[in-house]
């Protein structure tokens, strides 16, 4: 099916975001990414900054905008978010720790979604709150599968190492104690979109005297069932999506 809708520039401006769903880019990687003039790339992407569709990293490197995900929240279609509720509080109450839903944003992550364990000690993380990717077992997660020019600029003034990542990838899950912040563990696994592709993190944070200096023995199980539960919530809302567009065409 012909992807050009007859617009000329808005079709060139959804190849610019396209490329960048896969991550932050450079104008370079833009180019390259979408075979557009380098002039014309960087006059898309300062557009679409304009309007907040495309902001910036600390390096200096294009990103998807914040005003996507207003618009997803708005017109109620983000479906991760809509499932995290449930799941992060079954995994609460499961594991009596407070559960987060993460997203990279370039350099940093966001706290999407969380449930706070209702009393006692624990590891508050508000919804919004941007955190390093540098630290953490979702920072680890977020990382750990990404292509290798990215996770070795990644691994840049990280507290965790390649090796680290490695052990990720074979396991499915991470674990981090005392990396984010003194006294503090987690576990964390990887949610995916329908192509494979990491897009979230699932986790859950508290003190290392209740988690031990070994959390993935207690609850790696629960996490990645949690973020199994996750995507198969993505893999079924695309399957719904192609089904319709199927039965549009038909």
């Amino acid at each position: 099916m012909d992807k050009s809708s007859g617009v000329g520039v808005l079709d060139k401006a959804a190849t610019v975001l396209g490329a960048l769903e896969a991550g932050p880019a450079t104008l370079a990687q833009l180019v390259g990414a979408t075979g557009l003039a380098r002039p014309t790339a960087h006059r898309l992407a300062v557009a679409l900054e304009h309007h907040r569709l495309v902001a910036r990293d600390m390096q200096g490197r294009f990103v998807l905008g914040p005003r996507l995900a207003e618009l997803a929240s708005a017109a109620g279609e983000d479906r991760l978010l809509a499932a995290a509720g449930p799941v992060l509080g079954a995994l609460r109450d499961h594991t009596n720790e407070s559960a987060q839903l993460f997203r990279r944003q370039g350099d940093q992550r966001i706290c999407v979604a969380a449930a706070e364990r209702p009393v006692g000690l624990r590891d508050s993380i508000p919804v919004g709150a941007t955190l390093s990717m540098l630290a953490g077992s979702a920072a680890q997660v977020l990382l750990a599968w990404e292509e290798p020019d990215r996770l070795h600029r990644g691994l840049h003034g990280a507290a965790y190492t390649a090796t680290t990542l490695s052990g990720v990838r074979r396991r499915g899950w991470a674990q981090s104690v005392a990396e984010r912040e003194p006294g503090v563990a987690s576990v964390s696994a990887p949610v995916r979109s329908p192509s494979g592709r990491v897009v979230a993190a699932v986790s859950i944070s508290g003190p290392i005297e209740r988690l031990s200096r070994q959390p993935g023995r207690l609850h790696a199980a629960t996490v990645v069932a949690g973020a199994n539960k996750l995507t198969e919530v993505l893999r079924r809302a695309h399957a719904q999506h192609q089904q319709q567009q199927q039965q549009q065409e038909a």
